[in-house]
């Protein structure tokens, strides 16, 4: 015996959604069968139960109501699964047999349509990704909500393509099969996103205009991918996308992973959330497009001195007028997501309430127009000029919807009287009818002298006169029709009830009807100014933006930056804009920092506690400010404009890759010493402090050596090996400087103030004793340190050449063994691998890589 024909049907249509969660339509339930049943019922914490399927076994099944699924599918949208939408797509009165079924709609993380699975001030994208070279990558992004699409070609490899993904909030990527194995596990595994695999059918001929700006054949061919992925999904049109913008990344400040998570600019490293990042300071939009929008210019600071200078020029000019700035704080209030209600209307779930929202904001455009011409700044008032506030839209909207309509666009109520002629006929139907039921009750409690006397309605009886049992009695016999008998009362009716009641039911039929598709009508002629809203939105998003800079930076005392040709940077009273908004009431104590074409490094010494870290962190988010238009934390700010920012800073490691923190701090600062230019800023906090002392030592000095002599980037290089400090006599670019702290009766007290010069103590002892460590292990420390300190005198100001140098010494006196045929032969293939290496070609790291390799080899032998 096999499975009954809607258990076939199901099975069939489940072949195609594997790697989905099939919501199957039985009445008003969505129901979930077999394996998709059991992990449901586990991750919604629903009861498992189970069916007759045809066969001997019963059939594992879960279901959850159709009028609630909405939050069961947010729920496993958010943990990263998939749900096939399966509706009737028949009538089951007409069908013959099992009803036909159809999957509508595939929602997937990166496809979420419904705002209460959005972040409203946060994108939700879909991204697609295709190797085109040995490291070399076409990349694609588009977020279905707001209709954008951003296409680019990635060639520094896949870490490149690995600090896309993380700073931008993509949930779901589709790849290629062939894809190795290992790219899809970092995908899945370090970066936690959906995978799905592209659905290669032919691109509609009508959705071609989307890619025609795109002239690479390899980013036109991905941007096909992930629209294709869209249309089958999703299974309708959306004349909201717009056209794919290609991304010129040397156009923007590039700012890898490691940088965006050691900065913390959108997220604080510990808690992984908004709260105690730079977005968490300066985010003072109003409007959800603002916030969008600010998070994807902190995501791509500029390169270009007059695209910079231009946004600037507008903080300033709204910086200068605070009661305009203000006014405009104001209005902006009043504007809703334009960008997703446009997204909603194309999309088909837009309902009469988003509309009257889309109303709203569209009245309030031109007192923002009349805001902007109150500044003095041209760039404000051509601003203002750029604004449409659709003046026809607004009046259809005006004469069409109720001020306060339902959320069902199915349940009329919805158009005003006088919108359409046929409706309001309905309506008077309608409504006289019900007239009459009043004055029908009216007169029958005269007539029988029943006060309690009501007329009432229900979906299953229609209209019905009720008495109690105790007034029975007073009713005149025959004068009403028995229809119902209730515990404490009885039900009737009479011929001109009903007639009068088809009358009413026909109507109120006819109008919901009717209602219902001039609803659709004029949401068609929405969708006709979808590309007028989607610029009007670009627009009203970039003013939040600026306002919300110069907001933020009177608020905070920020000072507009100034950019030079001079290669130099030179801040007055720093200071580090979370930092500083985070100790509240106690005083920021503010640094200058200094770099130029002769001194552009500074190596930073000074106890552990004190603010190195702060220090470093600061002039990047500065610098990171500063290019993407906004004033900066300081007294004054000289700057150039930096091309790429690479940090190691703090001991973040790699868990889930099995990485230890000094592999971590390997593989970032090899990232940096192979990108960085002399345009770029490094910071480089604590290296080799996860290995042995004279290994971290030397590293150190090797990075060093080799940024100073080949990069010439801008570097900050914080340690606590003093013995670097002597490469100030040697490097004549570097100057050391340290971190100010005194002792006072026998304490620490640190200044976080920077001055010349090395510092002359570490202080380690005074920060575990400040950590609370117990007074006997503080004690013993001391002892400890005075002994090393005497047996290690000779040794505490030598240079690691000279230490190098001793052991090379040392290893003269030595006495040779004679060596086995066995030894001989290992050492001459130890000599031939160092005559192979090409030392002068290798950066310090790559050298580093084989001296490791080679000592391994000689331990084995």
């Amino acid at each position: 015996m096999g499975y009954t024909p809607m258990i076939q049907q199901y099975l069939k249509i489940k072949s195609d959604y594997k790697d989905s969660f099939l919501f199957f339509r039985l009445g008003d339930f969505y129901e979930m069968f077999f394996e998709d049943a059991k992990k449901a019922a586990q991750e919604l914490e629903i009861t498992l139960t189970s069916r007759d399927g045809g066969t001997a076994d019963r059939i594992p099944m879960c279901g959850v109501p159709y009028h609630s699924a909405e939050n069961y599918i947010k729920t496993l949208i958010e943990k990263g699964y998939k749900v096939a939408i399966c509706e009737q797509v028949e009538d089951p009165k007409v069908a013959k047999g099992v009803v036909k079924r159809e999957v509508v709609q595939l929602i997937t993380p990166g496809t979420v349509m419904e705002g209460k699975m959005l972040n409203d001030r946060e994108n939700n994208y879909l991204a697609a990704i295709e190797k085109i070279g040995p490291s070399t990558f076409a990349f694609a992004y588009s977020d279905m909500t707001t209709g954008e699409t951003f296409v680019m070609k990635i060639t520094r490899g896949w870490q490149a393509v690995l600090s896309e993904l993380f700073n931008r909030p993509i949930k779901e990527v589709i790849v290629e099969k062939e894809l190795e194995e290992d790219y899809q596990r970092e995908l899945i595994e370090k970066m936690q996103l959906t995978l799905s695999t592209p659905r290669h059918e032919k691109f509609p001929d009508n959705m071609q205009i989307l890619i025609e700006d795109v002239r690479n054949r390899e980013l036109h061919d991905i941007c096909m991918t992930l629209y294709n992925y869209l249309f089958q999904t999703q299974k309708r049109s959306f004349e909201h996308l717009k056209k794919a913008q290609e991304i010129e990344l040397e156009a923007y400040m590039t700012l890898d992973m490691y940088s965006k998570r050691n900065l913390e600019i959108t997220a604080s490293m510990m808690r992984k959330e908004k709260f105690g990042s730079l977005l968490w300071v300066i985010d003072r939009t109003v409007t959800a497009m603002g916030a969008r929008k600010l998070k994807k210019w902190l995501e791509r600071p500029l390169l270009t001195s007059t695209l910079i200078e231009a946004r600037l020029d507008m903080v300033e000019g709204i910086y200068d007028q605070f009661m305009e700035r203000e006014g405009l704080r104001e209005a902006l209030r009043s504007i809703y997501d334009l960008e997703r209600l446009s997204g909603r209307v194309s999309f088909g779930n837009v309902n009469a309430r988003d509309l009257i929202q889309l109303k709203k904001s569209l009245k309030n455009v031109p007192l923002i127009q009349q805001l902007l011409h109150h500044f003095d700044n041209k760039a404000l008032n051509q601003l203002a000029e750029e604004l449409d506030s659709l003046p026809q839209l607004t009046n259809l909207l005006e004469e069409s919807i109720i001020e306060e309509p339902p959320l069902s666009i199915t349940d009329g109520n919805i158009l005003k009287d006088g919108f359409h002629a046929t409706l309001d006929q309905y309506r008077d139907a309608s409504r006289n009818g019900k007239d009459w039921i009043a004055e029908l009750e009216r007169k029958e409690k005269l007539a029988t002298n029943i006060k309690s006397l009501k007329v009432g309605f229900n979906k299953v009886f229609g209209y019905y006169i009720e008495v109690t049992k105790a007034n029975l009695h007073l009713i005149p016999e025959g004068r009403y029709e028995r229809k119902q008998t209730l515990t404490n009362a009885e039900r009737f009716i009479t011929n001109d009830l009903k007639e009068k009641e088809k009358l009413i039911l026909e109507a109120e039929e006819k109008s919901v009807e009717l209602e219902y598709q001039l609803f659709l009508e004029i949401r068609e002629k929405v969708k006709q100014y979808i590309p007028a809203l989607q610029k009007l939105a670009e627009r009203i998003s970039e003013i939040d933006v600026l306002q919300c800079f110069a907001t933020v930076s009177e608020e905070n005392n920020y000072v507009r930056p100034t950019f030079t040709n001079t290669n130099s940077v030179k801040l007055v009273e720093s200071r580090h804009p979370v930092v500083e908004k985070v100790m509240k009431e106690e005083a920021f104590v503010p640094n200058d920092i200094q770099l130029d074409e002769d001194k552009f490094m500074l190596l930073i010494t000074g106890p552990n506690m004190s603010g190195k870290s702060t220090y470093m962190r600061q002039l990047a988010l500065t610098i990171i400010m500063a290019q993407v238009g906004c004033f900066v934390p300081a007294k004054s700010a000289q700057l150039t404009i930096f091309d790429q920012i690479f940090t190691r800073i703090g001991a973040a490691d790699d868990l889930v890759s099995g990485q230890s923190t000094f592999m971590v701090e390997m593989l970032e600062a090899k990232h940096a010493v192979q990108h960085a230019t002399n345009n770029s800023l490094i910071l480089l906090d604590e290296i080799g402090r996860g290995t042995s002392t004279y290994d971290g030592m030397a590293i150190a000095q090797a990075i060093i050596e080799h940024i100073h002599e080949y990069i010439h980037a801008k570097t900050l290089f914080s340690t606590h090996y003093h013995e670097l400090t002597s490469l100030e006599e040697k490097l004549n670019g570097l100057r050391n400087i340290h971190v100010r702290a005194e002792e006072i009766n026998e304490e620490v007290v640190f200044l976080h103030q920077i001055h010349q010069g090395a510092a002359d103590e570490s202080y380690g002892i005074h920060v575990a004793k400040l950590a609370g460590l117990p007074d006997s292990l503080i004690n013993r420390a001391n002892v400890i340190l005075e002994q090393l300190e005497h047996n290690d005198s000779s040794m505490t100001h030598r240079s690691i050449d000279s230490e190098a140098s001793d052991i090379e010494q040392m290893s003269f006196f030595v006495e040779e063994k004679p060596m086995k045929q066995k030894e001989k032969q290992a050492e001459s293939e130890l000599v031939n691998k160092l005559k192979k290496l090409n030392i002068l070609e290798m950066t310090p790291m790559e050298a580093m890589n084989q001296l490791y390799q080679l000592q391994k080899q000689v331990k084995k032998g």
